[in-house]
């Protein structure tokens, strides 16, 4: 069963108890995550609902230990400026602006590509690694003209290519070096595509654990995880389908559905 998608969503039904178990339990086991989706479908809000659910877990965890200090922000949330001021996140039915857990979720802005190499080439000095790096619209930083790499501009789409290989590269060595030292932290990206498929699956696959695609428009989406490359996979021959839709500024769950791969 797919728990991992349920964290892209505020569950009313669900106990802080039963959200911070379940993540302890799982969150090394899938370190690598990628949200993939057409243009306008909200997938910074989905973001923003997995940055509260994983601050909100660690806050519960912490408050249950005995001489517990203040609490640092758990989750980074990293995207850029004008992005986030031109189409804010819509927040969950049932998540309040106010919520003390928003002071958990540090918010970073990163313009270029030279920024998020710099960020995650001197993740290792860090007094204390965050349980979640988010990145919001990750592909977006490889369409613009400078690169860190040597090169002043991407004349095609090879560049740009070999530009994402290295800095996905850099970025999982980050997290997975986070997690062999024993401080258990995710990478969660997120990709816009056009189709029905991520165009760069390909290169995603090398890196991403764990894929979940967005399909639909006109307000009403299907997230479904994509189906290993391997079909010894038993865990993903039922794949659970979250069904959601962005109304009245609001990301709103309507249920969920299994799927039953041939």
């Amino acid at each position: 069963m797919d728990e991992e998608i349920e964290k892209f969503f505020f569950l009313l039904t669900t106990t802080t108890t039963t959200c911070s178990s379940s993540s302890s339990k799982t969150q090394g086991s899938e370190p690598i995550i990628l949200l993939s989706g057409p243009p306008n479908s909200g997938k910074t809000s989905l973001l923003f609902q997995y940055a509260f659910n994983s601050a909100n877990a660690a806050n519960v965890i912490h408050s249950q230990t005995p001489h517990s200090t203040h609490l640092s922000p758990q989750v980074v949330f990293i995207c850029k400026r004008s992005k986030l001021q031109m189409k804010p996140p819509f927040l969950s039915q049932g998540v309040h602006p106010s919520s003390h857990v928003f002071q958990l979720i540090h918010i970073k802005y990163v313009e270029d590509i030279e920024g998020l190499v710099n960020y995650f080439a001197a993740f290792h000095l860090y007094h204390q690694y965050p349980l979640t790096v988010i990145v919001d619209d990750f592909g977006l930083y490889f369409h613009d003209a400078h690169d860190c790499y040597g090169q002043e501009k991407y004349n095609n789409s090879r560049g740009r290519d070999f530009a994402m290989v290295k800095t996905l590269a850099l970025c999982c060595n980050a997290i997975i070096h986070a997690n062999e030292t024993g401080h258990p932290c995710k990478l969660l990206l997120s990709d816009t595509h056009q189709g029905d498929m991520p165009k760069l699956l390909y290169i995603y696959r090398r890196w991403v654990s764990s894929i979940y695609n967005i399909k639909g428009d006109s307000g009403t989406f299907l997230l479904q995880r994509i189906p290993s490359q391997s079909p010894a996979n038993v865990d993903l021959q039922k794949r659970r389908i979250a069904k959601y839709s962005i109304a009245l500024q609001q990301l709103v769950l309507e249920g969920f559905s299994e799927d039953m791969d041939q």
